[in-house]
């Protein structure tokens, strides 16, 4: 009877022990991972991962902070000139966050390289870089934890917004200071008005039509080709797949493009616009019967070409469009 009894007791005394020893020991272990992070990000704002922190601060429960993860190849024989640029605008992120001055533990950022942390690679089913994911302080990573990169770009200002989306914490970005913008207009403009001087006794040309039309010309090709959504989201130049190296420079969905695409857009809309400019030429132009055919057939050929390749980047890009024109 007695034995049952303290056996009980016993029981009882370990049973209301044990959760507050196991609670004690959890908190002692995420005060000893928040303070390792905090020491790292004091040193770098972005933190480099291989497989074993990784699985320690960033796998392994628990803890109590989000970590927004850069997953890369930076490597120069990896020859991934999108990681560098993804990882300029990722450092001016994390930047902005750590030296802001609402900067907590709330959130961390890091990267694993693939050449540091293949495994992690491995772990994670990855197959392409860069690639961004925020993993939460609690559950698994959902399928908006990753960053959509194609569509968004990997500007500074869009990682951030992504941030706020996913943790609430609103960064500020601060870049640093660029002098090569003024630096080039101001030499732009002294360049111009030593010309306005030189010429101060002949300024016809500034009263040219031909001078006025192919520059507002210049412009309204620059600004349909994409540029501004260029200079907005910041896309990639290109897409380069790294399980087959083949280089993608049409973006495959109507929701986003390469900046490579904007070229080529701005080509062939410039090919078709000098066709109907030499199309215009022959039929209205004082020139004899050869030269006017001569312009004519090369202004058709510019038109034709160029408007079915412009055609088929729209069909590659809305897929379903039924129609073509020369070239599938």
């Amino acid at each position: 009877m007695w034995d049952k009894l303290l056996f009980s007791l016993l029981f009882l005394l370990f049973c209301c022990h044990e959760p507050g020893h196991a609670q004690k020991k959890k908190e002692t272990l995420v005060s000893e991972k928040v303070s390792q992070m905090m020491e790292w990000a004091s040193k770098r704002s972005v933190i480099r991962m291989n497989g074993d922190k990784f699985r320690r601060f960033v796998k392994a429960p628990p803890r109590n902070y989000s970590m927004v993860i850069m997953f890369t190849a930076l490597q120069p024989h990896r020859q991934c000139g999108v990681c560098r640029q993804a990882d300029e605008e990722f450092q001016v992120l994390a930047n902005s966050w750590r030296y802001s001055s609402a900067f907590t533990n709330k959130v961390f950022f890091a990267s694993v390289d693939f050449d540091e942390g293949s495994d992690v690679f491995q772990m994670m089913n990855m197959n392409s870089a860069p690639t961004f994911i925020h993993f939460p302080y609690k559950g698994k990573p959902r399928k908006s934890d990753t960053y959509e990169l194609q569509v968004r770009g990997f500007a500074a200002e869009q990682l951030a917004r992504w941030v706020a989306d996913r943790t609430d914490v609103q960064i500020r970005i601060i870049r640093p200071p660029n002098y090569a913008g003024p630096l080039l207009l101001g030499f732009m403009l002294a360049v111009i008005g030593g010309l306005a001087y030189l010429r101060r006794n002949n300024l016809e040309f500034l009263f040219s039509k031909n001078v006025w039309a192919f520059s507002a010309l210049c412009f309204t090709l620059i600004m349909t080709s994409g540029q501004m959504w260029n200079h907005i989201r910041g896309p990639p130049y290109a897409h380069k797949n790294p399980s087959t190296g083949q280089v993608s420079y049409i973006h495959g969905s109507s929701q986003a493009q390469f900046v490579a695409e904007t070229h080529i857009v701005l080509l062939f809309n410039g090919a078709v616009t000098a066709g109907m400019v030499l199309l215009c030429e022959a039929a209205t132009g004082d020139m004899d019967v050869g030269k006017r055919k001569m312009t004519c057939v090369a202004g058709i050929f510019l038109v034709v070409v160029f408007f079915s390749w412009l055609l088929s980047i729209f069909r590659a890009k809305y897929h379903g469009y039924p129609y073509s024109f020369l070239i599938s």
